[in-house]
Parts: structure tokens; C-alpha cells; sequence
């Protein structure tokens, strides 16, 4: 021990006179509360033959039982805390109590035999008394008891130890105590014998530690024997006569003297005297008890009781178990983290000179204070022990605090070069093809990159990317990469080594940046354009727009006849999937559809409206104008005609499609609605073309524009299709055969088309009908369809309904074989269509007739219109008087009064000395002056601004306006109106469309506020303010 640090210290704790309080006999203690036995008679109260031989103190120190031998026996005394005075336990008369072990019953023994007695505190005698054990193989007498009890799921199990002089007993069970013992009727007790044979064996523990649940009677842990003649220096060595037992020390009392012995070491370790009295020191002490619930010991002579503290008596107990070599109790016993270097070098020196490396290294790194970190790290160098250098920094990594940032790295980037340099060694070996090597390359690559993974925050990137390139470890550096988020060279590394795939999963992480995708999705769709797509599909937010330079790039490459065209398929994921609405998007797979063979495809996404149901959305999104360009370029001829069509340029539509497909053109020219004259204009080019274009026989192609005519739901007429033939077309053309007639009159129908035309279509006129159809018949062959369908329309313009019906009769009444039945009768159809609108123009034109009748009817009333002033009418304009005070008053000026100052200087008509007014149907009357006044005040201020520089130009223009009053008379045009009478006019217009108290300029009127926001001032001045009472005068008024 070292000096000045004692761990048991003696201090006198009382001392009094033997003679007159009798000698100390024995003693206990338990919970600051000491018992002592004297010699001194209990009942005389003086020294007499009897003595206390025992007393016995609970732990709680509320029990205690005392022995009490003399010459007429042993008793046995109870007391408690509570009482005034001990109890004889009578059931106990005549036995000498040895031992007590402490439970809510207690146990005595008296030679060899073990008793259960109950003790009732409230009628202060014992309960019962039963016998619970006799030795009868080897009857001696119990010299200590100890019991100690353990809750079990199925009961309580009691452990009971008891010392003879020669022998250590240990009884086990689970229940009642009584039933406890009563097995060990039919089994064997367990013992152990002691050497030797002391008379006065103590059982002395600190706790009772059971490490056999189950019921194993060998349930005391460490058990050992302390020779205690080693502890002697003389050949002959003293018996120890009393014992107490701290945590780590047995106190043994010899002859006068504590000597203080380490249960671990077993060596003596201090020794404690006392400072007795002079009739004291020839007895010497008598013993040693100690108090475990106050951690106190007491030694005792027949006068004087001393007391024995311990001070931190574990203290230097690493010490002792490392001198031991048992470290693992040593580091459980260090109080700073001096000591634990001390432990941990003790081992590491220990390990390093056994040349087990590894677990010294293991030591060394958990050393922080002793031993400095380059010291260590030499000792490894200096032989050579890399494998051990490296785990010793593995291990000094894991031991740093998380604050020694600099130190972390840079042992970190120190273990990634020894972990490289142990990988290149493996690959340089000539064995390094063995089984066993390569599972230590694996390993150790395992290790390596488990190494990366978890120091990947602490290692320096820039440093560690060139530590691994320089040792050639491209795929470490691809996972460190990975570790630090460099997905750009993971992604990288995969293209380089056509790993699209690998790339793409990369790619798919969620921290991994959407611009990468952008960047290498060039390369990757020519890697492998079909998983490339698929995750284009299956990634979010990605912008399609973004990807079009890659896909641009896949698709100028050639491509198999049956090959899945994979941009075409994202395209159209996006366009119909995603509903992406990118004018961009769309151009490029319009532009792919359009370079396709087949352009049904095209033609389908031209007519998809992408955007339908989308409030102000269009129709589609691709750029019109580029989509036309590019299909004219490709020669896309149906989806130019659809394009056209999509922009309104029907004209040009269905010029395109007459040269693909004229059904193609009847549809596009029937898709026109809204615009009849457009649609009869499409349809006129769809029949030139059938008329000009079709190959046949003339009378085959004759009959075909007939039958076009029936297509055009009436919208066509003969006449409209009659000019696209050919001048010279022939009745021929028409007709097969036809009768030769003679006309007696004209002898060829050219000459009675010209007499007749510029005739009147009078009834001699019509007399020569027979003969035109005689010149008809007669000379078909030199008439022409120009001329017959000019007499035609003589016919129907001069006859009406009768020359054309009559010309019908004749058709009709002809050989069906070489008539003009077929062809005549459209014509017919068309004169009484014609005939038709003539009459319904007629009528039309008899109503607007008659309409034009009763205005200028209405016009002449109203020029006679008048109305009545009295002598004595107002003016009915409430106008302001006083801006400070804002009253309103009716002008109280009369309408017929004379007033210069209200006379208008230009515009109006002088009516004698009056000033000019206005009278409105509902007989109110307000002067010229004051409506413009009340009309600019109440309306808004772009009107009243309006009318005040009508106002203005009125009065800068000169001359002098008509004599009128209100208006213009009918016979006047407003052609013929000067510029003041405009003005006048529109000022009219302005201020007197409608009566101002009964017409919308009132309505308006009710919801505006009574104070208006300019007049919050005025409003303000209004406010009624409470004056100073003591300025107010009463008065009383006596009644």
C-alpha cells in the first residue's frame, strides 16, 4: 500500500470503567445499532457467575437475541427495538444459542442442532419453536449460520450455510423451512471439510452469489482457503481468533493486532492497532464484528470498543489483478484511463513479445496516454509487420473520438495504402493462383471495401480517387466513386465497359442527379436503346424535351425494316401517356412518323387533338407550318391535304387532294360548314377536275358529272359544271342520234341565238321556239353548248316557268334512245330553282318596299312633333350653389324666361331672347346649361370629359346654324350637315339621349354613398365635441 493512503483506519469508538458496567463478553452490530454482552448479573445487576455469551443483531438492527450462560444453565433472551426490556424465550431454556441466521423467522442452532423459532412482536413471545436439523454422523456444534433467500417462478428457494469446527454445510430448497430440511432425512447433506480444526470458524460473506438455479447444493462461487500460516513471520504463527470480511479484504485478528489481508492477492496489506488500556492488554482483544448495512467494522477488548473504517478500499485493486494477469478484472477495477493504458500496454507488451501481432496491435490501439501513437506504429514498422500495422490502425480508428477529424483522416488514408499495398502483394505472389490465396483476395477485397464504405465520409475524396487509380484498382475506385455520389464516373466507367445496364440502375437511384440523364443519354441509347427507354419510362420528372439530341441521334442511324423504333415508342409515351405538351416533343415524332413507309401513323397523330377539353388549349401542339414543310418534303401527300385543312387553307387542301384522291377532296370540301360561298367555291374545283380529268368516252364523262351533281346535296346546279366543259363541245356530246328536222324560218340554230338574244321575250318571240328546235335537230352538229344554254336562259328570264315547261314537253315526248331527256331534265331543275329565288326576291323586295313607306311616314311625324311649356315651368337640374356648404336646389330660373347668362354661344338656334333648352317625351325640362352640368357631374369622367370638349369645339367653331331647335327636319340628310350641326348633333347625343331623372343616369345614382371620399374633410367639420365642464354654465328654471 502506499504510504499516507491508508484504506482501514482504528478510531476509539467508547471506553468505560469494567468494574461498575461489567466486562465486555461479546458483541454484534447491525444498521448503526451495537449490542454488547458483559459479565454483569442481569437480574442483580452486578458481576456475578453468569455472563452473556452471544448476542445476535439483525441486519435492520431491530432484532436481537442474547445467550446467557451461567451455573444454573443457558437462556435465551429476545428483545426489539420497540420493547423496554429482553423476553426469556422459554422453549429455548437450557440450550446455548451458537448462531442466528436472519429471515422473518429466525434459525438458531445449539450444538448440532438447528431451530426455527417465530418470535410475535405485538404479544412479545415466541410463536413457535420447531427443530428443523441434528448432525448425527458427525455431532459437533454449529459455530455460524448464514441464509440467504431467491424469488424463483415457483416458490421461494432458500440457501442456508453452516460451519462446524471441521466442516462447511450448505442446505438448499423450495418452500417451507421446515420442509427444506426434512428432505435431507432421506439424502446426504453436502459438505466440505475445513483443515484443521479451529473451534471458533466464522461463515463470513459479503453475499451469497447462486449460479445454480436449478438447485445445485454447490451454489458458493470462489470458494477457497486462506493459509493463514503464510501470514506469520515467526516459526510458530498465532490462530487467528476472530475474522471479518470487507469486499476485497479479510480482516484477521491475531493476538493484538488486524492484520489486513487481500482476498485476490492474499498478501497482507496493512495491519491496524489499538490503542488499549493497561488492564486491557494483557486479555487483548476479544474480537471483530462488523455492521454490513453501514459498511462499518468494530473491534472490541473488555472496556474499550474500537471502530474500523474502510476508505476506498478498491482503489488500487487494478493492481492487484493485473499483477495477477487477470485484465479483464483489472480494467473492471481502473478508475481513470491512466490506469487502463497501464492494463491495456501490460497486455499489448505481453501479446507483442508472444509475437501474437494482431491482438497486440489490437491492445496498442486503446491506448491513449502511456505510449505515443508513433512509437507504436515503429514497432511495427521495424519489423516489418504490415498486416499488423494496418490492424492496428483499424483499431485506433474505431477508439477516436469523433472530434479528431484531422487524425481520423489521415490514419484512414494511411489504412486504405496498406490495404492496397497487402492486394497488390496477393496479385504479385507466384502462389496467387492457389485455392487459398484467392479466397484471401476476395477476403481481403471484401474487407477493403467494407473499409471505403464505412470511412467514406472521413477520407479526403481527391486524395483517395488518386491513391486508387495509382494502384490500377479501377473497380474500387468506381465504388468508392459510387460511395461519395460521383455518379458521374460510375456512369462513365459502365459505358466504357458497355454496361448500359449497370449504368441505367445507376442512374435509377433517387440522389443521383436528373442531369446525368440527360448526359449520358446519348451514349447510352446507342448502347442500348430498348433498356434506355424503359427507363426513361419509368423515371419521374424527367423532361423529354431534354432528351431530344440523344434521340435525334438514334434515329439518324439506319434501322432494321421490322425493328421496334424505340424512340418513336417513349415518344408516344409521352405524348399520350404523360400527356407531355412540348411543341418540340411533337415535332420530332411527327417528323418520325413522317420518314416511316407506312403513314397511317402519321396520318392517326395528325388527327388526335391532344389538347381537346383543355380550357384555352389548342388542338394539338407541333408547329403547323414545320409539319407542312417536312411532309411536302417527304412527299406526305394525305397529311399535307389534313394540315391544310387543320389551318383553314381549304382552297389549297383540296388542290392537293384532287391530286391524290377526289373522294379526298369531296371530304375535304364537305368539311367546310360556316362559309356556304367557300364550300360552293371547293366543290366548283372538285367538279372541274371530275369534268377536265376524267378519261372515257365524252357521253361516259358527261354522265359522270351528273352523277357528280347528285353528290353535292343540291349545293351545285347544271349551269355551275356547264362552263368547265369545253367550248367546243358539241350536242353530240350529248346525244347519240337525233332526228334531221328543217326549220322553215332560220336554217341553223347559231342564226336564231343571235336575232333572238338581244329581243324582248315577247309572244312572237316565243312563236320561234319550234323553229330553234328545228335548227336544233336539223344542224346538230354545229351548236354548241355555249349557245343552247344562252337561249336557255333567254328562255327563263323572258317566259318564266312556261318556256322551259314547254321546252320539257317537247324533251320529254322524244325517243328516250337519242333524246335529251337525261340531260335536259338537270337544266329544267335548275330554271325552277331559279324561278323560285326570283320570286322570293320579289317578295323581299316588296317588304323592304313597304318597310321604307312607314319610316319616312314615322320620319314626317316625328319632324310635326311638339310640346307644351307653361309660362311658369322650371328648370328641373338640381345644381350646386355654395361648394363650402354642398346644398343642392333646383335651378328656380324658368324655362321661357330670358337669361344671357345661360345663352349658348355656338350650336344653338336663337329663339328670340330665351336661352336654348331641352324638353324630354316624360315633360321634364331642363335648360341647355344645366343638363350638360348635371349630366358631366353624375356620369363617369371619360364621358364628361367627352362631352366637355364637345362643348369646347361648339363654341370655337364660327357660323351660323340652322334655325332648328331639338333636331334635323326629314328633307335634311346628314350629308348636308355643317360642322357646328355635326358637333350639336353628337353633343345631343351625349347629354339628352334620355331624361336624366328617369332614365339609368338615377338608377346609377341610388348606389352611390351619401359622402363621397373627397368630402371626408367637410364630413369631419360635422363632428360634435364634448366642451370642458368647467366652462359650462347651468341655469335653473324655477316652473
Amino acid at each position: 500500500m502506499e504510504v499516507g493512503r491508508q484504506v482501514f483506519s482504528v478510531d476509539l469508538l467508547e471506553r468505560y470503567d469494567a468494574n461498575k458496567r461489567g466486562a465486555i463478553t461479546c458483541m454484534a452490530a447491525g444498521n448503526d445499532v451495537i449490542v454488547l454482552g458483559t459479565n454483569i448479573d442481569i437480574s442483580a445487576g452486578r458481576p456475578g457467575e453468569q455472563s452473556v455469551h452471544r448476542v445476535f443483531v439483525d441486519p435492520g438492527g431491530s432484532h436481537c437475541i442474547a445467550s446467557v450462560v451461567g451455573s444454573g444453565g443457558a437462556d435465551t433472551y429476545y428483545t426489539h427495538a420497540k420493547w423496554t426490556k429482553p423476553r426469556v424465550l422459554n422453549k429455548l431454556k437450557g440450550l446455548v444459542v451458537n448462531a442466528v441466521a436472519w429471515n422473518r423467522q429466525q434459525i438458531t442452532e445449539d450444538n448440532g442442532q438447528l431451530h426455527e423459532i417465530a418470535v410475535d412482536e405485538k404479544d412479545k413471545k415466541e410463536k413457535y419453536i420447531k427443530s428443523l436439523f441434528e448432525l448425527t454422523e458427525l455431532p459437533e456444534a454449529f459455530m455460524d449460520l448464514q441464509m440467504e433467500t431467491a424469488s424463483i417462478s415457483n416458490g421461494t428457494r432458500y440457501y442456508v450455510m453452516a460451519v462446524t469446527p471441521t466442516r462447511l454445510y450448505s442446505f438448499t430448497g423450495i418452500g417451507l423451512l421446515d420442509a427444506v430440511f426434512a428432505s435431507y432425512v432421506d439424502r446426504a447433506v453436502h459438505f466440505m471439510e475445513l483443515p484443521g480444526e479451529i473451534p471458533n470458524r466464522q461463515v463470513a460473506s459479503v453475499c451469497i452469489k447462486v449460479h445454480s438455479p436449478n438447485g445445485d447444493e454447490n451454489f458458493v462461487e470462489n470458494k477457497a482457503l486462506l493459509d493463514y500460516m503464510k501470514l506469520g513471520e515467526g516459526a510458530e504463527v498465532a490462530k487467528p481468533t476472530s475474522l471479518a470480511v470487507s469486499e476485497f479484504h479479510f480482516l484477521l485478528l491475531i493476538g493484538n493486532k488486524v492484520k489486513v489481508v487481500n482476498r485476490i492477492s492474499e498478501q497482507i496489506v496493512e495491519e491496524l492497532h489499538f490503542d488499549q488500556t493497561q488492564e486491557s492488554v494483557s486479555r487483548g482483544i476479544i474480537g471483530l464484528c462488523s455492521d454490513a448495512s453501514a459498511g462499518l467494522f468494530y473491534a472490541y477488548d473488555q472496556n474499550s470498543i474500537f471502530q474500523v473504517s474502510v476508505n476506498d478500499e478498491g482503489r488500487d485493486m487494478w493492481k492487484v489483478y493485473l499483477n495477477l494477469k487477470e485484465y479483464a478484472a483489472a480494467l473492471a477495477n481502473c478508475r481513470d484511463p491512466f490506469q487502463r493504458d497501464q492494463v491495456y500496454l501490460e497486455q499489448a507488451e505481453a501479446a507483442f513479445s508472444a509475437k501474437d501481432f494482431d491482438r497486440a496491435a489490437s491492445f496498442y490501439a486503446k491506448i491513449n496516454y502511456v505510449l505515443s501513437f508513433e512509437e507504436i506504429t515503429l514497432k511495427f514498422i521495424s519489423i516489418g509487420e504490415q498486416d499488423s500495422l494496418r490492424t492496428f490502425l483499424m483499431r485506433k480508428l474505431d477508439n477516436l473520438a469523433k472530434d479528431d477529424k484531422c487524425q481520423i483522416t489521415m490514419i484512414s488514408t494511411w489504412a486504405t495504402e496498406l490495404y492496397l499495398d497487402k492486394i497488390n502483394r496477393l496479385l504479385l505472389e507466384d502462389d496467387a493462383t492457389s485455392e487459398n490465396r484467392s479466397l484471401e483476395f476476395q477476403s481481403i477485397i471484401k474487407e477493403f471495401r467494407a473499409f471505403l464504405s464505412d470511412c467514406k465520409d472521413v477520407l479526403d475524396e481527391a486524395t483517395t480517387m488518386k491513391l486508387l487509380e495509382s494502384y490500377g484498382r479501377v473497380d474500387e475506385v468506381v465504388y468508392f466513386a459510387s460511395l461519395k455520389k460521383q455518379y458521374e464516373i460510375v456512369v462513365h466507367h459502365y459505358i466504357q465497359q458497355g454496361e448500359a445496364k449497370k449504368a441505367l440502375e445507376v442512374l435509377q437511384k433517387p440522389d443521383v442527379p436528373t442531369e446525368l440523364q440527360y448526359k449520358f443519354a446519348p451514349d447510352l441509347i446507342m448502347l442500348d436503346a430498348y433498356e434506355t427507354v424503359e427507363s426513361w419510362m419509368i423515371t419521374k420528372n424527367l423532361n423529354p424535351r431534354k432528351l431530344i439530341p440523344a434521340m435525334m441521334r438514334y434515329s439518324s442511324e439506319p434501322h432494321a425494316k421490322n425493328e421496334t423504333h424505340e424512340v418513336i415508342k417513349y415518344l408516344e409515351f409521352c405524348v399520350h401517356r404523360l400527356q407531355n405538351e412540348d411543341p418540340g416533343v411533337h415535332n420530332l415524332l411527327l417528323s418520325l412518323y413522317a420518314k416511316q413507309e407506312d403513314d397511317s401513323a402519321l396520318l392517326r397523330f395528325l388527327q388526335c387533338k391532344f389538347g381537346k377539353g383543355r380550357p384555352n388549349g389548342p388542338d394539338f401542339f407541333y408547329d403547323p407550318k414545320y409539319a407542312l414543310r417536312l411532309c411536302l418534303k417527304e412527299k406526305r401527300m394525305r397529311a399535307c391535304v389534313h394540315i391544310y385543312s387543320m389551318m383553314s387553307m381549304h382552297e389549297e387542301a383540296v388542290a392537293l387532294a384532287l391530286q391524290v384522291d377526289p373522294e379526298l377532296a369531296m371530304a375535304e370540301a364537305d368539311k367546310v360548314e360556316d362559309d356556304e360561298d367557300l364550300r360552293k367555291k371547293l366543290w366548283l374545283m372538285v367538279a372541274k377536275h371530275v369534268v377536265e380529268q376524267e378519261k372515257g368516252t365524252k357521253r361516259e364523262n358527261i354522265r359522270k358529272a351528273i352523277a357528280f351533281l347528285k353528290e353535292t346535296d343540291g349545293l351545285l346546279k347544271i349551269e355551275d359544271i356547264l362552263p368547265f366543259f369545253p367550248d367546243f363541245a358539241l350536242i353530240d356530246d350529248f346525244k347519240g342520234l337525233i332526228h334531221s328536222w328543217k326549220s322553215p324560218f332560220f336554217p341553223t340554230f347559231r342564226e336564231s341565238t343571235v336575232q333572238i338574244h338581244d329581243s324582248q321575250p315577247t309572244a312572237n318571240n316565243f312563236m320561234l321556239l319550234t323553229d330553234m328546235w328545228f335548227a336544233i335537230v336539223a344542224d346538230y352538229n354545229d351548236v354548241l353548248l355555249t349557245d343552247l344554254f344562252l337561249v336557255l336562259d333567254w328562255l327563263n328570264n323572258g317566259f318564266g316557268y312556261l318556256g322551259y315547261y314547254l321546252v320539257s314537253v317537247w324533251l320529254r315526248l322524244e325517243d328516250e334512245n337519242f333524246g335529251l331527256a337525261w340531260m335536259l331534265e338537270a337544266i329544267c331543275s335548275s330554271l325552277e330553282d331559279y324561278n323560285q329565288q326570283i320570286e322570293k326576291l320579289k317578295e323581299e323586295m316588296n317588304d323592304a318596299t313597304h318597310g321604307a313607306d312607314n319610316i319616312r311616314n314615322d320620319i314626317s311625324a316625328l319632324a310635326q312633333r311638339y310640346a307644351v311649356i307653361e309660362r311658369d315651368e322650371e328648370c328641373g337640374v338640381m345644381i350646386w350653389i355654395h361648394h363650402t356648404v354642398y346644398k343642392l336646389q333646383v335651378c328656380r330660373r324658368k324655362i321661357l324666361s330670358v337669361g344671357a347668362d345661360y345663352r349658348m354661344a355656338r350650336g344653338y338656334a336663337s329663339v328670340g331672347p330665351m336661352a336654348p333648352f331641352y324638353v324630354f317625351p316624360c315633360g321634364h325640362a331642363f335648360h341647355a346649361h344645366c343638363l350638360i352640368a348635371h349630366v358631366t357631374r353624375c356620369t363617369d369622367q371619360v364621358q364628361a370629359e367627352y362631352i366637355l370638349d364637345l362643348q369646347k369645339q361648339l363654341t370655337l367653331l364660327g357660323g351660323e346654324p340652322k334655325d332648328i331647335i331639338g333636331g334635323l327636319t326629314s328633307e335634311e340628310s346628314i350629308a348636308n350637315l355643317t360642322p357646328v350641326e355635326k358637333i350639336r348633333s353628337q353633343l345631343d347625343d351625349a347629354i339628352a339621349s334620355e331624361c336624366p331623372f328617369c332614365g339609368d343616369l338615377m338608377i346609377r345614382e341610388i348606389s352611390l354613398p351619401f359622402i363621397l371620399p373627397e368630402e371626408s374633410d367637410q364630413f369631419s367639420s360635422w363632428e360634435i365635441k364634448a366642451h370642458n365642464p368647467g366652462t359650462q354654465k347651468s341655469l335653473s328654471f324655477a316652473i
